[in-house]
């Protein structure tokens, strides 16, 4: 075998360990070492290139969690074309936004989204991982001859992730080869990431913590990720216990980690292997923390967005204990800030905006210059997320920056009282929302998920939080429901529980 350009990771690690296993597809029992992976990369390129696909040209992957994710991307890379994510949980509307705003030349998809991507486009190759007769093996199987790989540079553009949308149309975040090799180099360290690596993948790999949190970072060191079709906390727990397999790493939003913590397997399952479990996405509540810590795995905070490729900031195991509750601090080639509605940085434990800026920041949004230039300040990126810096500079993520609200002239962060919501033991979930009020302006709603057969009521929360928190932050009406909205990564959808219970979504604060 020819010696690989250096900025392929998986033609590299196929010249240097052919043999070891880079993907296990647990669904369908696949498992694909990096020789496999390389043959498999360069098969799929040569059969798009001889269907005219080149540099810049768009291909768009509407698929749950599966190999053919990391066969299509760096397929791409090879052709210098772009990856483009679905999202799987969208509407069929919502997909025909984006793919009339990105214009994919090829839509692959997952036989089980075969209606959806019938109406969404002509052009379409079906992917069905159990058939090895599938559209998309015979694909690789046409004998095509695969191109030379094209030069990129760090500044080209390997893939477009649009955002949830929590207002108007989703955005198209511009993700280059520069931010998915700076992420494996700022998160990689931290995560002790390495050849030796085996990691249990549950988040969505269209979104950039299922892609980049670690999967892509333990793939540029040569370890090996474990893909879950979909998440099921149950059977995660059997995974991480098993010792044939030998997980070390795990990463996921507290849903994930809550749902397991809940789950009757928890206790007496064996976590002994975890070296690192990392937590991201939104503030993790306090309960939470403390649950995993009990069993003897603590969990290692990140801040991050689909825009910062996602790692910004993250949490040394070495202080996990010690820092509980902090998102870490700056990953090695980034630079942060906290500032006031201004852009002044705020004094030390205040709360204002987090900015961010570095190599691993977008360069901004596909077809949206406007939205782009709105979103930096002198090449710093507005995140949208309120946060403080304590005595030793470690990040503490407030909140969400429009999840905030004003009560009676006192700022309110939803993430601070559903830490103490989830210290019921009848709470098996919560979310807290500002509502409108005649004298204060908003005020607090609990939504709250009992867990079976717990009693429950208004009083009893209520009287929980005034023990707990100044008067102004205390909830000041209480509903019950079954369950809470989520996305595909797990993230409550305050926006779907203002739209219930208030109306409409309230702008975002600026």
């Amino acid at each position: 075998m020819p010696v690989p350009p250096y900025y392929d990771w998986i033609a590299h690690h196929a010249h240097r360990r052919p043999a070891q296993l880079a993907i296990d597809d647990l669904q369908t029992g696949r498992r694909f070492t990096y020789d496999d992976l390389h043959r498999r990369t360069d098969r799929l390129a040569a059969w798009l290139a001889a269907r005219g696909i080149g540099k810049g040209d768009r291909v768009a992957l509407l698929a749950p969690n599966c190999a053919e994710y990391f066969e299509l991307q760096f397929a791409c890379g090879r052709l210098g074309a772009i990856m483009l994510p679905l999202n799987w949980r969208l509407t069929v509307p919502e997909l025909a936004y984006i793919l009339g705003d990105s214009m994919p030349k090829l839509l692959i998809h997952d036989k089980s989204f075969a209606p959806q991507a019938q109406a969404l486009s002509k052009d379409l190759l079906e992917v069905d991982p159990a058939d090895p007769a599938s559209a998309y093996e015979q694909a690789l199987a046409s004998g095509a001859r695969a191109p030379e790989p094209v030069p990129l540079t760090h500044d080209d553009i390997g893939m477009v992730m649009y955002t949830s949308g929590t207002t108007g149309h989703p955005k198209g975040a511009i993700i280059t080869h520069g931010m998915v090799f700076w992420n494996a180099v700022n998160l990689g360290i931290p995560a002790m990431i390495s050849p030796q690596t085996v990691q249990l993948v549950v988040l969505p790999l269209f979104h950039t913590g299922g892609l980049n949190c670690y999967a892509n970072p333990v793939l540029h060191a040569g370890g090996a990720i474990l893909i879950m079709r979909a998440f099921e906390p149950g059977l995660a727990l059997d995974y991480i216990s098993d010792p044939a397999l030998g997980i070390t790493h795990f990463f996921g939003v507290p849903a994930p980690y809550q749902f397991m913590m809940q789950h009757p397997k928890f206790q007496s399952a064996d976590l002994s292997r975890l070296q690192i479990s990392g937590v991201g996405g939104a503030p993790c509540a306090l309960a939470i923390l403390e649950g995993w810590q009990a069993r003897g795995v603590a969990l290692i905070q990140g801040w991050g967005m689909t825009e910062t490729s996602p790692a910004g900031t993250m949490l040394d195991a070495a202080d996990a204990i010690r820092k509980t509750g902090s998102a870490g601090k700056a990953v090695m080639h980034t630079a942060i800030r906290v500032v006031d509605d201004q852009g002044t940085d705020v004094p030390q434990g205040a709360i204002g905006e987090l900015l961010i800026k570095g190599p691993n920041i977008t360069p901004g949004y596909w077809n949206k210059p406007q939205a782009t230039a709105a979103a930096f300040t002198d090449g710093w990126l507005h995140t949208g997320d309120a946060a403080r810096l304590d005595e030793e500079g470690f990040v503490y993520i407030v909140d969400r920056w429009k999840d905030m609200y004003i009560s009676g002239g006192e700022n309110v962060y939803p993430a601070e009282v559903e830490n103490v919501l989830f210290q019921l033991p009848q709470v098996a979930d919560a979310a807290i929302i500002g509502v409108p009020n005649e004298r204060w302006g908003e005020v607090g709603m609990a939504i709250v998920v009992r867990k079976p057969d717990q009693p429950l009521d208004e009083g009893d929360v209520i009287r929980h939080c005034l023990g707990r928190l100044a008067k102004f932050k205390v909830p000041q009406s209480v509903t019950f429901v079954d369950v809470l909205p989520r996305n595909a990564t797990g993230k409550v959808l305050k926006r779907e529980l203002r739209t219930q219970f208030v109306g409409a979504d309230k702008p975002a604060i600026t």
